[in-house]
């Protein structure tokens, strides 16, 4: 069964322990942790971040708490792997909420006293119109960043994580099958879009709705779109959907994508509507070639820079830097975009279990963009791409 694969509270717990024994490494008497994604990480709770602020506190000694507004109360109580569940009336109140923080953190000994203790952030960020005192204004003390170790932990994914991503994968190869099959002249993306997704949706529900849990801020299934990338607009890499009509010889960028349990997956291809001409087959195929570039140095002990180096070789080797934009690829898990990144400047190790996409790309202004982007696990021995979406251009190209 599909549940054998979700986190279980064992893996919560040793997520936990690790943390605790790099506060305790640190002379740390504990940490806060305001972050959304990092308290889904160390806790199972998933939640919509507000102005309300909400954080993660883990001791020295291994007590956790979550500090909720009492909107959240119940919520947090029925989902977050924690000790206790400690809540503030609403925001803003008097006092403050950060008051009852404060509070939370002196009972459970993490701060107080000019104790050193850590944590993601110096106080919940602004957002949403939130206005409050940072931690470090509070408890007279600097917080130490706990971002490095906490980012380093996620960046190796256990194989309870890879099993959540494959599942999202298998969805977002079904949404962009839809995509692709409904995408026609005359018709809107918006239109295209939301059949596909919707379509794709309602098939996970009826396979394994009673045990499916999104856990995601972007996705409450799968979802296909071109996200504007269409035509001219292709050249765009971050376009946004405009409910383009599609046109005989676009160029198109489509995506499916799905989160399980939280754990994203990102399926991204170039398709051509009608039959290529020859700048985008010429296209189309350098793009293939970097990607194929990016894949052959993805392994174990070389350095994230390095695969952006090999890629950008191509690039200058081909008279293509003109149409260079961005990075080779990211590093993918709770969020869509997580680091190391696989850029020039990053000198991140690679190692077993980290996952990345990889989507180094060509955009030509008047003729289109051209990338794939595929989810792929380094392992031991080297790599495997998780997506299996076709790539050669016979497959992508569309009838008119």
């Amino acid at each position: 069964m599909l549940t054998s694969i979700r986190i279980s509270e064992a893996e919560y717990r040793s997520r936990c322990a690790r943390l605790q024994e790099y506060l305790r490494a640190q002379g740390l008497a504990g940490g806060v942790l305001f972050d959304s994604y990092y308290i889904l990480y160390y806790t199972g709770f998933a939640f919509m971040p507000t102005e309300r602020p909400m954080a993660f506190v883990l001791n020295a000694e291994g007590e956790t708490a979550l500090f909720v507004p009492r909107l959240e109360l119940e919520h947090a109580q029925a989902n977050a792997l924690v000790g206790r569940v400690a809540f503030y009336p609403e925001y803003p109140a008097d006092p403050h909420p950060m008051e009852t923080l404060r509070q939370l953190l002196a009972d459970m000994g993490v701060a107080g006293q000019g104790a050193a203790f850590g944590a993601d952030q110096d106080g919940y960020p602004w957002i949403l119109g939130y206005r409050g005192p940072a931690l470090s204004e509070l408890m007279g003390i600097r917080p130490a960043r706990l971002i490095q170790e906490i980012e380093d932990q996620m960046a190796v994914k256990t194989p309870a994580e890879v099993g959540l991503i494959r599942e999202a994968v298998r969805w977002g190869n079904l949404s962009l099958t839809l995509l692709q099959r409904y995408t026609r002249v005359g018709a809107t993306e918006n239109e295209v879009s939301l059949r596909a997704s919707a379509e794709a949706t309602l098939a996970l529900f009826d396979a394994i709705g009673p045990i499916y849990r999104p856990q995601s801020l972007i996705y409450g299934g799968p979802s296909a779109n071109y996200r504007g990338q269409i035509g001219r607009n292709a050249a765009i890499p971050h376009a946004l959907a405009n409910n383009i009509i599609f046109r005989a010889g676009d160029v198109l960028g489509g995506s499916g994508d799905c989160a399980a349990w939280g754990y994203c997956s990102e399926l991204e291809r170039t398709m051509v509507l009608g039959p290529a001409s020859d700048a985008q087959r010429q296209m189309f195929e350098h793009m293939l070639a970097l990607q194929e570039t990016a894949l052959a140095a993805l392994r174990p002990g070389v350095r994230c820079c390095d695969v952006d180096r090999e890629v950008r070789g191509y690039y200058q080797a081909h008279d293509l830097v003109g149409y260079w934009k961005h990075h080779t690829g990211h590093a993918i898990g709770l969020r869509f975009h997580e680091g190391p990144f696989l850029d020039i400047a990053d000198t991140t190790e690679i190692r077993p279990g980290m996952l990345f996409t990889i989507e180094p790309g060509l955009y030509i202004a008047g003729l289109g963009g051209f990338r794939h982007s595929d989810t792929v696990l380094v392992t031991e021995e080297g790599n495997e791409i998780l997506t299996y979406y076709p790539r050669d251009l016979e497959s992508l190209t569309l009838p008119v």
